[in-house]
């Protein structure tokens, strides 16, 4: 209606930027690839940003590209939870209707998150993968609309963007990986400061390599002549580009402004403020055109037409009078959808805006609340409430804005913005004290709060407390990542609850307590047990509540995990019985799970099998994935305990599609990390590395992640790859941390490294970690991680026999592996097979072994569906039959069969020793009618590996101990020739170090012993 009254301050020719936008249209050319591309675009305000896009964004319409637009909405302080992903999902659906549709089916509900015209947003699940779910579902929904297509999708104004936008922009950049996609967000860089909210996020997308940004700077006076000449349609006179780029110093929008304060006659009045200069034009329009100018820079980015039109209290004669003053001026402009007004630029809002008086600014702010209370279709509903929130609040209006923040909170919880809910809360708590009594009585739990602790009374009937603000908020810190502030708000609340002594309070401060406990945690701060430990004390006495059942199912978790016993299984029946007893289904069968998981650990597995499978069959009827997760996560975990690997593989498949529908990310990443270990077992390792690396693609939180990179380093270990092994193992410690180390974690990492300091000729390392893990125990239960940890130390013990380095301290070595073995449960065939295996190897190490120990070795693992510790069973057999020159063809048949299975797998150390063995016994490894040429007899094995007669010399004194210097001596050569020859020996036996190769030599017994010189290192492989 306005917009050709327009006046010119804008050049029609685009100024500068040619390689700018050449970063642009290139990252445009690559997403047709397809290639999903990031762009950041910064500068600072009134530099350019906004045109660059627009021309960015017209060469994209021209090459076919689908482009939608949103920008980051300034409400008062807040900015509004998703609002640039609800504007361009918007436009995406209005222009690609079908396809829309077809992305989103199924996920509607959740997707309404973020843009709610899909559905109605359910009441829950609320938890710390929440936000992960969504935020998967947004990316998963632009990669299937972009998977034909181009589409572009900008985000105006990210120094305005709320937390939520700010992670899910990250998450989109960090995940992105299909799809024809360009994803560009502007922001401006000067107001960015060291603690702007944005500034951490900046810092991130730094790191990725995916993410390029693009700085514009301040024009040349070059440039500034052409934007004159532009904007005058003729050649400027050089003195007024002169005075024109001293004033604006090259800032494109304050050309703009200058040239169109000219125009308007106002020269004269201009001072050197950049305040005054965008003032200057607004203080010359007609009272009531500064008026409504007053009142939209007041309400926000864009003001609806409807609404300022209710504000203003104009007749609508006097308001578009008024409107087309403020836009012929160029101040205002009418938004693209026709709907409503903002300001040309966001500068001259600002400026407005703070010229408001006091007494002004609220009493306008109050307007704008009072017109959304008396009409709610004024705005779109979902901003509706957050801006009521907002208005009242600048209102200075306590008894309305307390409220009004409360009703706010709910609709960002709803949303999964958890960090706007905090924030939201946090106002509502600087309000309580100052807002009216009969409005604090009026409010009830029931309407507000989700996490208000259940200690007795009823929410739809007692008054609201700051304590359940305070509970709300801590939850909220916690899903929404800030953990830091969650645990100051559970410090506050305890403070409150000091004297607490009658039973509400004391339910309550064991509330908080439990969630310092969690908090502690994750903060690598402790353990939680101390947090727990208080928690007992107070709920201790007192009768069944849902606290008391949280309380003590997250004890007997916490002991399950750390230190598991009889009083575990006890206290998680007595939770599960409260939690019954109080109805809170939820808690009952959280603590029936752990039940499951102590009974099967206790010697009961298949009662304990029964209350998981019932446990994932009541949550999947009740609709609550998360339970039916950690239910097949824990079910699955002890299956593979007990040796039921191939079962475990098939429920944590099952398990894996329905926790990935609900996209609990972090337990589909558990189930991936049991599943990889179980296809492990199973020896299909293809499949276990793939399950592996999922697991780390869709993990969220470090300790399934830390999981995940075990079983791959598991995988490089038993292949050979040590230089991967060590990588994986090095993240693994990382992702898991020090402050919290439980057993189930800590065992595996033992294992780990004494396997990488076997293959790296380490047996004082190997000696060391063993040591060291013996000595945090062993609890009950973790027989399973215990027994492989033991196999390792003993063959490494018993490799290293003829050593002359390793003979020192042998003998303590094997006593501290055969004392542990004697406190280790065998409850399954499968760890049954382990204690036979680490005693057998164990009379190696003392040379006591015989072939029948080797044969009940094999004959116990044969059955267990365990290729890998068969073939390895099957090696020391066939070895020890050829030592004591037994029957040489079974020893053929059982070399053959390991070597099949070893080359299978990718075990590629297990099959060079098998090869070596069978060719120093001059024994073929194919059937007899396999045509493959055999290795001629009497071949000698070092020769096999490419070595020259003189490396042999030096591969024997390093396999020795001996230093350069001292091979040199011994051979009459010079170090610096030993040297030379030790690094071709490394080369051609692809080892890392001295210490792998001498281990290597070793292990396939291609010498002799030789006895080092007395100075030679003790201890050291």
């Amino acid at each position: 209606m306005l917009g050709g009254v327009e006046t010119r301050s804008v050049s029609p020719v685009f100024v500068g930027r040619a390689d700018e936008l050449a970063v642009l249209t290139d990252a445009l050319t690559r997403a047709a690839g397809p290639e999903p591309q990031a762009l950041l675009i910064a500068g600072e305000a009134g530099v350019g940003k906004t045109r660059l896009t627009e021309e960015f964004l017209g060469e994209a319409t021209r090459h076919g590209a689908v482009v939608a637009v949103g920008g980051c909405v300034e409400i008062g302080a807040e900015g509004l939870p998703f609002a640039p992903f609800s504007t361009a999902l918007r436009t995406l659906r209005r222009r690609l209707p079908e396809e829309f549709a077809a992305a989103a089916a199924g996920q509607e509900d959740e997707l309404a998150r973020i843009l709610p015209e899909l559905g109605d947003t359910p009441r829950g699940p609320h938890d710390e993968e929440s936000t992960h779910r969504l935020f998967e579902l947004t990316a998963r929904l632009l990669e299937r609309l972009a998977a034909d297509r181009t589409v572009v999708l900008v985000l105006e104004d990210l120094h305005w963007a709320d937390t939520s936008t700010r992670h899910l922009l990250a998450y989109l950049f960090r995940t992105l990986t299909s799809g024809r996609l360009v994803v560009l967000a502007t922001y401006r860089a000067d107001d960015v400061h060291r603690r702007h909210p944005l500034r951490p996020l900046l810092a991130e997308l730094d790191r990725l390599r995916t993410v390029q940004r693009v700085e514009l700077s301040r024009f040349n006076r070059a440039e500034v002549r052409r934007q004159l000449a532009g904007i005058l349609a003729s050649e400027p006179d050089e003195s007024f580009v002169d005075t024109v780029f001293d004033r604006s110093d090259g800032n494109a929008f304050f050309v703009e402004e200058l040239v169109a304060s000219q125009e308007s006659g106002c020269r004269a009045g201009l001072t050197e403020s950049l305040r005054d200069l965008l003032l200057v034009r607004v203080e010359v329009l007609p009272e009531a055109a500064q008026g409504v100018v007053r009142i939209v820079a007041e309400g926000g980015s864009t003001i609806e037409y409807p609404l300022l039109r209710a504000v203003s209290q104009l007749t609508e004669d006097e308001l578009i009078e008024a409107l087309r003053a403020a836009v012929g001026a160029n101040i205002l402009l009418a938004t693209t959808d026709g709907d409503g007004y903002r300001f040309r630029h966001s500068l001259v809002r600002e400026a407005v805006s703070d010229d408001l008086l006091p007494g002004e600014r609220s009493r306008v702010n109050r307007r704008y609340a009072e017109a959304l209370e008396a009409d709610g279709t004024l705005v779109r509903a979902e901003e509706r409430i957050i801006r009521l929130a907002s208005y009242w609040y600048y209102a200075n209006d306590p008894a309305k804005a307390l409220p009004a923040a409360l009703e706010a909170s709910v609709a960002a919880r709803r949303r999964h913005a958890y960090s706007e809910q905090l924030r939201l809360l946090e106002r509502a708590l600087d309000l309580w004290d100052s807002a009216p009594d009969e409005i604090r009585e009026s409010l009830r739990p029931a309407d507000y709060t989700e996490v208000y602790p259940p200690c007795g009374c009823d929410p739809a009937t007692t008054p609201l407390q700051r304590l359940d603000l305070l509970a709300e908020a801590t939850v909220a810190a916690r899903f929404g990542g800030e953990r830091e502030r969650a645990l100051k708000l559970t410090k506050v609340a305890l403070r409150t609850l000091e004297d607490a002594s009658d039973d509400t309070d004391l339910l309550r401060a064991a509330w908080f307590w439990t969630e310092r406990s969690s908090l502690v945690a994750s903060l690598a701060r402790g353990d939680g047990w101390k947090e727990l430990g208080i928690a007992q004390d107070l709920v201790r006495g007192l009768p069944p509540s849902q606290v008391h059942a949280e309380v003590l199912v997250k004890a007997a978790g916490w002991g399950m995990l750390h230190n598991p016993g009889p009083d575990n299984l006890a206290a998680a029946e007595r939770a599960a019985e409260y939690a019954r007893m109080v109805g809170a289904e939820d808690t009952e069968l959280n603590a029936r799970i752990t039940v499951g998981c102590l009974r099967t650990d206790s010697g009961d597995p298949e009662q304990g099998f029964a209350e998981m499978r019932s446990v994932i069959e009541r949550a999947a009827a009740r609709g609550v994935p998360m339970l039916a997760g950690r239910a097949y996560i824990n079910l699955t975990s002890q299956l593979e305990a007990w040796g039921r690997s191939r079962e475990a593989v098939e429920l944590a498949q099952q398990g894996v599609q329905i926790v990935g529908k609900a996209r609990l990310l972090d337990t589909e990443a558990w189930l991936c990390g049991n599943m990889a270990e179980s296809l492990y077992s199973l020896g299909r390792w293809e499949e276990a590395a793939e399950a592996a690396r999922r697991a780390l693609h869709v993990g969220q939180s470090a300790a399934p992640r830390g999981s995940a990179s075990a079983r791959l380093a598991y995988l490089a270990l038993a292949r050979g790859e040590l230089t991967e092994a060590a990588t994986r193992l090095a993240a693994a410690h990382e992702h898991f941390g020090t402050h919290d180390s439980q057993p189930q974690h800590r065992i595996p990492l033992y294992r780990l490294a004494v396997g990488l300091a076997v293959g790296e000729g380490r047996l004082a390392d190997v000696r060391a970690e063993f040591a060291e893990a013996v000595g945090h125990g062993f609890p009950l239960a973790h027989h399973r991680y215990a027994w492989p940890l033991l196999l390792a130390a003993a063959s490494a013990e018993a490799d290293a026999r003829g050593f002359p380095a390793a003979d020192a301290g042998r003998e303590a070595a094997v006593g501290l592996i055969r004392g542990a073995a004697r406190e280790l449960a065998t409850p399954a065939p499968v760890w049954a097979a382990h204690a036979e295996y680490v005693r057998a190897e164990l009379l190696r190490a003392e040379g006591r072994d015989s072939v029948a120990d080797w044969t009940a070795v094999e004959q116990a693992t044969r059955p267990l569906e365990r290729p890998y510790l068969l073939a390895r069973a099957r090696h020391r057999l066939g070895e020890a039959l050829l030592a004591g020159g037994g029957d040489r063809d079974r020893a053929a048949d059982l070399l053959r069969a390991a070597c099949a299975d070893a080359e299978r797998l990718g075990a590629r150390r297990l099959r060079e020793d098998l090869a070596l063995l069978a060719q120093r016994a001059r024994l073929p490894l194919t059937a007899p009618e396999d045509p493959a040429p055999q290795p001629a007899p009497g071949t000698d094995p070092v020769e096999t590996l490419g070595l020259t007669s003189r490396e042999r010399d030096v591969l024997r004194r390093v396999a020795a101990g001996l230093s350069n210097r001292q091979i040199a001596e011994e051979l009459f050569i010079s170090p610096k020739t030993a040297s030379v020859h030790v690094s071709n020996i490394l080369a051609k036996l692809g080892v890392a170090g001295r210490g792998e190769a001498a281990a290597l030599a070793h292990r396939l017994r291609l010498f002799a012993p030789v006895s080092p010189p007395a100075e030679a290192a003790p201890g050291r492989a």
